[in-house]
């Protein structure tokens, strides 16, 4: 057990360099299952849900491993179905690994997945569509089991649009007998990544990025090193670090048009944003102003993953905010967190009330997920104070060198043993 120890009040000056995307490096590591071919991940971060995905992908029989910041994947000599439910229970993105595993052996056996307690996330959409390609599914104790004769292309259309359930859809998909159209997919950056990845190897991937994503099937995939999208999420909550803490703090390997929704909102605070090729620079120099109202939504909407820092942020702005979730249904629950450390903050339903206190006071709080324990870092750099955040493993599944980045800026933090 660590808990991130943290002096707040010092202003961030100075550059982070943003890592490789976790929500697109998990489902291209899943990706690679489908080749007999040696694939090469770049710059991908040291961060536990990535250190799961290989436990899982050594477990099917692959060789996967770190060299230095690239990872390593042989699939040739994969030879199991099955993801146990010690595995899947670790980490949410096991669920890629069906549409993978179908592909590949037309079996697949996985538990139900784990992951951050943000509320429902039902797999329906991932396995209605798989069924549409021929899937025979069934659920027993705790488990889902998928077998076929074979996978035949189909047109599916999705009730919302699902990122997972487009990715594994796609993942099925590559090397089924004909074209698969999926409608109403879902448009985020990281699909556009795995369509990337996939035609890297060998696959015929169209339209990704748009409501529409058409895969004809190939018999063979092969070899390919791939660089994969830079962190949005990362790179959104180093800029509301800094809109928290003040100073002026530059960012490298990022895309502003990936987070425009954010840059938007931090417009309308006050803080001054440059952008230039892949870099973003914020200024802060004096109290923000509230926006009136932040709802996450699908992309190019605000992004639910940061809807905690972006309501951290507001909790010490001028004014009144209402921030609206409309994705997760429990995604409010480091809100009691914020409280400790004196946010004015009112819960109903699926909406935060926020007013705007002049600044935190430092306290001992618990991360209860990966994006709001985020959220609880950003205070307590913020704060008055010393503050110490518990149960920080959850941070470590999405954020690599966290407090280093922090450090490098000025920020005063530091990981204990506890």
């Amino acid at each position: 057990m660590e808990k991130y120890v943290i002096n707040g009040g010092n202003k961030l000056y100075g550059r982070v360099k943003i890592q490789s995307a976790k929500n697109s490096v998990l489902p291209i590591l899943a990706a690679a299952v489908l080749t007999d071919g040696k694939v090469r991940i770049l710059n991908v971060p040291h961060i536990t849900d990535v250190g799961n995905m290989v436990k899982i992908l050594i477990r099917l029989g692959c060789k996967a491993e770190y060299s230095g910041e690239d990872i390593l994947i042989d699939s040739s000599s994969a030879n199991c179905f099955e993801i146990p439910s010690g595995l899947a229970h670790e980490l949410r993105s096991s669920i890629f690994l069906l549409g993978s595993l179908i592909s590949r052996f037309r079996m697949a056996k996985i538990a139900f997945p784990g992951g951050c307690d943000i509320g429902l996330r039902p797999v329906d959409l991932h396995l209605n569509g798989l069924k549409r390609l021929g899937v025979e599914i069934t659920e027993k104790n705790g488990y889902i089991l998928c077998k076929c004769e074979k996978l035949t292309g189909n047109e599916i259309m999705l009730d919302c649009p699902s990122v997972g359930a487009t990715e594994n859809i796609m993942l099925a998909a590559v090397k089924a007998e004909g074209a698969t159209v999926i409608k109403n997919a879902a448009r985020e950056p990281e699909i556009e990544d795995l369509q990337k990845f996939l035609n890297a190897i060998g696959a015929k991937v169209s339209g990704a990025g748009s409501g529409t994503v058409v895969i004809e099937g190939v018999k063979n995939l092969g070899s390919t090193d791939f660089q994969p999208m830079n962190d949005r999420i990362e790179a959104g909550t180093f800029l509301v670090a800094a809109a928290m803490c003040g100073g002026e703090v530059e960012l490298e390997r990022t895309s502003s048009e990936n987070i425009s929704s954010l840059l938007h909102k931090l417009r309308e605070n006050g803080c001054n944003i440059h952008t230039k090729n892949d870099k973003i620079v914020l200024e802060r120099s004096r109290r923000l102003m509230s926006v009136k109202s932040v709802e996450t939504q699908p992309y190019p909407g605000f992004p639910t993953d940061l809807q905690a820092q972006i309501t951290a942020l507001l909790c010490i702005c001028k004014g009144q905010s209402i921030v609206t979730e409309n994705l997760f249904e429990t995604r409010f629950k480091y809100v009691p967190e914020l409280r400790k450390m004196g946010a004015d903050i009112t819960v109903i339903n699926r909406s935060a009330f926020v007013r705007g206190v002049e600044r935190f006071k430092g306290a001992t709080v618990i991360a209860h997920d990966l994006r709001g324990g985020a959220a609880l870092v950003l205070a307590g750099l913020a704060a008055e104070g010393r503050s110490e955040v518990l149960d920080i493993s959850h941070i470590d599944r999405g954020y690599g060198s966290f407090e280093y980045k922090l450090r490098a800026i000025g920020g005063d933090i530091a990981r204990v043993a506890i």
